[in-house]
């Protein structure tokens, strides 16, 4: 009887422990992806302020600007970590495009505004890229935990899921770029 019952108590205790690690790695990942959240939202903030600046030095860019505009109204939409990944992407490579545009404009390059914008985005470039970091490490120790026998037990019962990765969607961010300096 005696045996039978610290058996049960050890259960119990396993379970709790169990549940409690996986609520823990659960906020985790949920505090990381709020971090990717708040960083997207600083670069689309941004965006409005750079497609102003750049506006009156390349009337001619308005394709790009547009596509810029479009994109970061689609990044503030609530949307599942896959899609948010693919159109934090598409932003990404857009900016860059606009940063090679404002190249070609030397009054623009010189542009105090513009030099302070395209230091505030490095700057978010760089938080976003650790928050992503984060994310990905919380959300890997998560889906182990997930997968791991016997916390997978205690996971189906309570209906635990697990989480998508914030992954590159686009086999041209993997490439190396080709330096050539001749």
């Amino acid at each position: 009887m005696i045996i039978t019952l610290v058996v049960l108590g050890l259960i119990v205790l396993t379970t709790i422990w169990i549940y409690n690690s996986l609520i823990r790695l659960r906020n985790n990942a949920r505090e990381g992806w709020s971090g990717i959240d708040v960083q997207l939202k600083r670069r689309a903030d941004l965006v409005p302020n750079l497609v102003t600046t750049v506006k009156g030095y390349a009337n001619h860019e308005q394709q790009l600007l547009e596509d810029i505009t479009k994109l970061r109204s689609e990044s503030i939409a609530g949307q599942s970590v896959p899609d948010q990944a693919k159109t934090a992407a598409e932003l990404g490579r857009s900016l860059k495009r606009l940063m090679v545009v404002a190249e070609a404009y030397p009054e623009l390059k010189a542009d105090k505004n513009f030099l302070k914008l395209q230091e505030q985005l490095s700057e978010i470039e760089n938080t976003l890229q650790k928050s992503r970091r984060y994310y990905n490490g919380t959300v890997r120790e998560l889906n182990i935990k997930i997968e791991s026998f016997p916390s997978n037990l205690i996971a189906s019962i309570f209906s635990f899921e697990k989480f998508d990765f914030f992954a590159l969607t686009d086999d041209s961010d993997r490439m190396v770029p080709e330096i050539n300096l001749s």
